[in-house]
């Protein structure tokens, strides 16, 4: 019978030793790579959250259990805590250490945390998105900053009312807590942006219904005195019909006048509109 030499069973065992720990180190890294992803997961949904952001929670992932610390002041806050942690895929339990404090109050932060910025972010693109669809406001040089819900434009238009529309605009977006308009009427440029106009309504002829739809639709669901996830919206040869539920006429008339000022909307039918 072959025996092998000792140097080699000795090198062989030393090799299956090596190549059995290297698994275990792999197998290891892979989970605390998992434990990582899901920590951010559930720490980037917090600061996302406006009822999270503020508080300063701390979250630790090892095998599938997450464990929170930190304070709030109301116990549906710690529950909500714990069901988004519960909601991020692989997670199998949660430990909820957080503590519940009637009188706690978050300290500010002299800087937007990174939910506020992306709030204000997403503010910011909303408000540029309904004044360049709007036919009163296309031709506007505006500059839009927000910062935490405080929103700046500036830049220059035509008229006043260019100026007011842009204002009302921005004030009625969701998440908007006021506006500063330091909009500039410059009327030397009233001719070329007339000129402009009218040329934007020769080519809004050629828009097509497809993208008023969804334009409108937008401009309805970025606005927060209108429920627009309730309101249907077709267009058909530039008539646009609205249907659904609004809580009264006062909503029912913004919905129509936010369509009738999307370029390219020739009319709007509102019949199906109730309260």
């Amino acid at each position: 019978m072959y025996a092998p030499p000792r140097k080699l069973i000795l090198a062989s065992g030393i090799a299956l030793a090596m190549g059995v720990m290297s698994g275990m180190v792999a197998a290891a890294t892979d989970q605390e790579i998992t434990d990582a992803r899901q920590e951010t997961q559930i720490w980037t949904t917090y600061a996302l959250s406006p009822y999270l952001r503020a508080n300063d929670l701390k979250v630790s992932v090892h095998n599938g259990k997450a464990t929170l610390t930190g304070v709030v002041e109301e116990e549906v806050n710690k529950e909500l805590a714990k069901e988004i942690a519960l909601g991020v895929h692989g997670i199998t339990a949660v430990d909820n250490q957080i503590a519940v404090k009637a009188d706690f109050t978050p300290k500010p932060s002299a800087e937007p945390g990174y939910g506020e910025r992306i709030e204000d972010t997403s503010i910011t693109t909303a408000i540029k998105s309904k004044l360049l669809w709007n036919r009163n406001t296309n031709g506007l040089s505006t500059k839009v900053e927000t910062r935490r819900g405080r929103v700046t434009l500036s830049g220059t238009a035509d008229s006043a009312a260019a100026r007011d529309t842009a204002g009302r605009l921005a004030m009625s977006t969701r998440g908007v807590v006021s506006v500063s308009n330091q909009l500039v009427i410059d009327s030397s440029k009233s001719n070329a942006v007339d000129s402009a106009k009218s040329s934007m309504s020769k080519a809004e002829e050629e828009i097509s219904d497809s993208w008023i739809t969804t334009k409108v639709k937008s401009t309805l669901l970025y606005s927060s005195n209108v429920a627009g996830s309730d309101i249907a919206v077709s267009t058909q040869g530039g008539i646009v019909t609205l249907s659904g539920k609004v809580n009264n006429g006062a909503e029912r008339d913004l919905a129509v006048e936010l369509a009738q000022n999307v370029r390219g909307v020739k009319s709007v039918d509102a019949k199906g509109l109730t309260f």
